[in-house]
């Protein structure tokens, strides 16, 4: 099983660094996961919809450089669909069992992601209704994929 983490921008905090760089080393075990970032465009402060829009689709045709074609693409969006951790692991069991063997998991920038990657996502998923910073999120992210591969396994680990 090959996971690629796709996102917008380096993890300039060392905390957010060593926790995701510590799940990372626990995958290793059950998956090869990787992470590819893009770089971040500039926002202004007083950014129009027009430059909002310019920005994400910037962001997202790096982003789409790292999606081959016959990878199974998550985009993390606020309005996808919404699984608790059980949930999530039968989802990427389910994923694995029929044949997918590398799954994109799309993080956007401080915008969000743009219409074409979100158009080339097969699907959507949400952690939250609640807003997370977009580096905060690949640390979540991570420690969910390491939480879905315990339950896959029947491993303990803690609630």
């Amino acid at each position: 099983m090959n996971i690629k983490i796709l996102c917008v921008g380096k993890i300039k905090e060392k905390y957010l660094r060593d926790g995701i760089a510590e799940y990372l080393k626990r995958l290793g075990r059950y998956a090869k996961v990787t992470v590819h970032e893009t770089s971040d465009e500039k926002t202004p402060e007083e950014a129009s919809e027009a430059q909002v829009r310019q920005i994400k689709e910037k962001e997202g045709e790096r982003l789409l450089k790292f999606i081959a074609e016959g990878d199974y693409c998550i985009a993390m969006a606020i309005d996808g669909k919404k699984y608790d951790s059980v949930g999530f692991s039968e989802h990427l069991e389910s994923l694995m069992n029929h044949g997918e063997s590398t799954i994109d998991l799309v993080i956007g920038g401080s915008l969000g992601l743009s219409d074409a990657v979100l158009k080339r996502a097969d699907e959507k998923i949400s952690f939250s209704d609640l807003t997370f910073p977009h580096q905060l999120m690949r640390l979540i992210l991570t420690e969910q994929i390491y939480r879905a591969f315990r339950i896959m396994k029947h491993e303990p680990y803690h609630k």
